[in-house]
């Protein structure tokens, strides 16, 4: 090996020509193909689940096929000869030097672990992976618990962080996978407290971490941003490509009660994009699956089964079947979580007031305005404004006017909690995610 670099001081090239190493020869723009962030959580992961780590020959072989490079092609990316990657790739050169893997780590975006390079930050990292794991299971905690501002709060500061950690060309795929987990969960969080109007950006939130979860070889967690996804979708007003990715998560993940989760949210897509027989088939699925699970979660319940088997057959004009539905509450099923609590009211007043019981949906419906918003679901506000604005389907006006005024103070408070980019006001492109 030749000496060091006389410009950052890391070991130059192996034939000590020239003065400098790659990496300072490379111009400011060289632009390395495959080596950003998610190039690298393409490839790496399934390197190193088939016993590659460490090996550094193994792993620049793989990273070759998985970019298409030629052997030469990567020997000038790094600024070696083509033969000195040969003699490493076939193990006929085993690198020791702390400089040149370094330089190979970094240019490649491989985690310095990966090559037994001892990171300097390696504690901060297992720290932050312990502690972003905990803000995850939290956030989750509080916003099954009514409290989605509070999730988002202690979300976004987590992902800013990890993004800031990818930039730095830091990839390791448990990185990775905590930033597609807290993507997706804050998603989730801002599907429940934006309107109507701007669910596009919860939608947005989840395709992002969509496109880390495909690359990851994670198929639990795969599925279960799908599903995720799929939802946010479908409540942001497309339906049809919700089911897509829906239909995806079922096939990825065939755990029952995350199938059981799957199921509840299809059916409740198929509804509302007017696919009835899907529908009917899926919520069949559903029924079937609740009585034969050993457990249950929040999505996957006997309560949550039935408020979508309501509110579909209100979709697919079954109102009478829905009354009889109604009238049918199962003596052991509690809601979930407080938001299904609101969201099965406003569901079974709106069956009552359209088989004729007007003046107990009106009941129902002002219960549901006051616990929307002390839990800030501005879009279930929303469903009771559509209903109550629908000639013939209750008698006075109350409702409608309750709803608009806690719908304002909504609103009025959403500016301190959304996350919204420039690009995301304009809408959400389903082609974008």
């Amino acid at each position: 090996m030749g000496g060091r670099c006389g410009h950052c001081g890391a070991s130059a090239s192996p034939s000590g020509r020239p003065a400098r190493c790659p990496a300072c020869q490379l111009p400011a723009s060289a632009a390395v193909p495959g080596a950003g962030p998610v190039g690298a959580a393409a490839w790496l992961p399934a390197a190193e689940r088939a016993g590659a780590g460490g090996d550094l020959g193994t792993l620049l072989r793989r990273y070759r096929r998985a970019c298409a490079l030629t052997q030469q092609q990567l020997a000038d990316m790094l600024g070696y000869d083509r033969t000195y990657i040969s003699m490493i790739e076939s193990g006929r050169r085993n690198l020791t030097d702390r400089g040149t893997l370094a330089h190979i780590a970094r240019t490649l975006a491989i985690p310095p672990q990966v090559l037994g390079i001892a990171d300097p930050d390696d504690a901060d990292f297992a720290a932050m992976l312990a502690f972003g794991t905990s803000v995850i299971r939290l956030a989750q905690i509080a916003r099954q618990s009514g409290r989605a501002a509070e999730a988002v709060s202690e979300l976004w500061p987590l992902i800013t962080r990890l993004e800031a950690r990818v930039a730095a060309g830091n990839a390791e795929p448990e990185t990775m996978s905590l930033l597609a987990q807290a993507r997706m969960s804050l998603g989730v969080a801002l599907g429940h407290l934006l309107p109507d109007e701007r669910l596009a950006t919860a939608a947005r939130w989840t395709g992002r971490a969509l496109r880390i979860a495909w690359h990851l070889g994670d198929r639990p967690l795969l599925g279960l941003v799908l599903r995720m996804h799929g939802n946010e979708l479908r409540k942001a007003g497309h339906p049809a490509a919700g089911i897509i990715r829906l239909r995806q998560a079922l096939q990825v993940d065939d755990h029952p009660v995350r199938q059981g989760a799957g199921l509840i949210l299809l059916a409740r897509a198929a509804a509302e994009s007017g696919q009835s027989g899907l529908f009917d088939a899926t919520t069949s699925q559903c029924v079937q699956a609740i009585e034969q699970a050993s457990d249950q979660d929040v999505l996957f319940s006997l309560f949550t089964v039935r408020e979508v088997r309501l509110r579909g057959l209100l979709a697919t004009r079954r109102t009478a079947q829905a009354a009889e539905l109604a009238g049918r509450y199962p003596a052991d099923s509690g809601p979930p979580s407080p938001h299904w609590q609101v969201i099965e009211r406003i569901t079974t007043a709106e069956v009552l007031a359209r088989s004729g019981d007007e003046r107990t949906a009106e009941t129902m419906l002002t219960a549901a305005i006051s616990d929307a918003e002390t839990l800030r679901l501005p879009h279930q506000v929303q469903r009771i404004i559509r209903l109550a604005s629908e000639p013939g389907v209750l008698a006075g006006q109350t409702v409608h006017q309750q709803a608009r005024a806690a719908l304002t103070r909504l609103n009025s408070q959403l500016p301190g909690t959304a996350v919204q980019t420039g690009s995301e006001r304009a809408g959400l492109q389903v082609g974008d995610v």
